[in-house]
């Protein structure tokens, strides 16, 4: 019988209490310590009142990305507990860090980076490394409203294709799939990479860690096909080849 995945944040402290490590690498060392975790959709989605909801057994490709973030954030200002993680989640997970409503969650990737550049948490570097800008139609939520039980409220409803008229206007600047291999040794370990999609509505369909094996860049991401947090087997240039459906990506740098 497999093993249940367990995390412990006081093993955690003490493991990673006197980390230097840039943190881009750090993301990578904290990213492996979920390695064999279950993925699991829709963990935030309680159907309650928006809350802050930290679960360190399962993931989505979302909510493992923050999970690394926030923790990453812990460490390199040296403050790993439970209050400090919850305080960086939800800077992290919410707009300007104030949760007030299903739609204060940045659901969209494009405008999760945009918030996040602006309080200082990352970077987007597509632009250094060969991105081309694309305008498109954002309103994957409000066309599949019965998907999102919170988008049952009016209120929600109208606040969210409020964002998406506004995520909307914005240039997605995104490096197509056929340049990635041109551009891969200028990623580096830690950076987010996000895989743009050609669905309509839609900015951005996986997200995950760049990691490098070797002189290979793979990707430490939570797997739907296979079920839990991985490495990737295939390279991110190989990966980002098989799906079809992906037109490029965008890279993020941790700071």
């Amino acid at each position: 019988m497999q093993k249940k995945f367990q995390f412990n944040l006081t093993h955690f402290q003490q493991f990673f209490r006197r980390s230097n490590l840039p943190p881009g690498d750090l993301a990578c060392a904290i990213g492996r310590c979920f390695l064999g975790a279950p993925y699991k959709p829709g963990t935030l989605d309680s159907g309650r009142k928006e809350k802050l909801i930290v679960n360190f057994v399962e993931f989505d490709c979302f909510t493992l990305m923050e999970t690394v973030l926030a923790l990453t954030r812990c460490v390199a200002n040296g403050k790993i507990s439970s209050s400090e993680f919850q305080r960086f989640l939800r800077l992290i997970r919410y707009r300007r860090g104030t949760i007030d409503g299903f739609s204060s969650r940045l659901h969209y990737f494009t405008d999760w980076v945009r918030d996040n550049e602006q309080k200082k948490i990352l970077t987007d570097v597509s632009r250094k490394l060969g991105a081309v800008n694309l305008r498109k139609k954002i309103n994957y939520m409000t066309t599949h409203r019965e998907a999102y039980g919170a988008l049952a409220d009016e209120n929600e409803f109208a606040k969210i294709r409020f964002t998406e008229k506004n995520i909307s206007r914005r240039v997605i600047r995104l490096i197509p799939r056929d340049k990635v291999s041109q551009q891969a040794e200028k990623i580096q370990p830690g950076d987010i990479i996000a895989f743009t999609v050609d669905q309509e509505g839609l900015d951005v369909a996986h997200v995950g860690f760049a990691l490098r094996q070797g002189k290979s860049l793979h990707l430490l991401h939570a797997s739907s096909k296979e079920g839990a947090v991985v490495v990737s087997a295939a390279t991110l240039v190989a990966y980002l080849r098989r799906k079809k459906n992906f037109t490029g990506i965008i890279v993020s740098r941790i700071v």
